[in-house]
């Protein structure tokens, strides 16, 4: 159980990121980290709800003003829904709620060989993650997971405050704002054996990848095929000739 120190009284604001402001230049911390974040996203283009007007990115710069001081931090997923419409020629480089749309649903970190302030609640020279996360942008789920281990930690924000969510009898957490089921399934995809994150409709679906639901229709064709066939073959048996039908 995390320590809960008192909040300190903040002056918080939200200025767009200006445009001369240096991002630090952080590299991802090991190769994991750029499929799991793609492998998140991916089922989720299918579905028109979920992508029109959202920000779906991953080591993107999350902004806040705190105190006087721009403060950023890159989470290793984020999902916002809605966002306003980006009128700038330049690519986005960052995101800074309530100014440029909502605050996000969720936020996720996907923790290394060693922690860094995913669990942070530092509020002064070094602002922790995790305090950002709760104390400052107030994102509804905090996930936290370990892909060497398929442990995954939901954080609820609950009276002000993270609580650890408890999950279902499938071990799967509820993310409202998506309104999918949140999980953990072992297997390999993009190349990477291991342990992933991934999404379960309402009635518990499974949202599958793009090579999956070839496979899936594939399967069908085949199973189509081989049907026609056994009919073919029974109605020869009965002394019927198919063309003549």
């Amino acid at each position: 159980m995390l320590a809960q120190p008192p909040v300190p009284k903040l002056s918080i604001s939200w200025p767009v990121l200006p445009e001369d402001f240096i991002l630090p230049d952080e590299p991802v911390e090991n190769t994991d980290q750029p499929p799991l974040a793609a492998a998140l996203k991916q089922p989720l283009t299918r579905f028109p709800d979920l992508i029109q007007d959202a920000l779906i990115v991953s080591n993107f710069a999350l902004c806040a003003e705190i105190d006087g001081r721009i403060i950023c931090k890159a989470p290793d997923w984020m999902y916002v829904k809605p966002v306003h419409p980006w009128q700038s020629r330049q690519p986005r480089r960052s995101y800074t709620p309530n100014t440029e749309g909502a605050i996000p649903q969720v936020v996720m970190e996907f923790l290394s060989a060693t922690y860094g302030d995913e669990y942070s609640v530092e509020s002064e020279e070094n602002v922790g993650k995790w305090f950002f996360y709760e104390q400052v942008i107030k994102v509804p789920r905090y996930v936290i997971f370990r892909p060497t281990t398929g442990r995954v930690e939901v954080y609820g924000l609950e009276s002000g405050r993270y609580s650890r969510q408890v999950p279902d009898e499938q071990g799967r957490y509820w993310i409202p704002g998506l309104d999918l089921f949140l999980g953990v399934w072992e297997g390999t995809h993009e190349g990477r054996t291991g342990f992933w994150l991934r999404w379960w409709d309402a009635q518990g679906n499974i949202l599958l990848f793009s090579e999956e639901r070839a496979q899936q229709a594939e399967a069908m064709l085949e199973q189509e095929r081989q049907r026609s066939q056994a009919l073919l073959a029974q109605l020869c048996e009965m002394g019927i000739d198919p063309n003549q039908l």
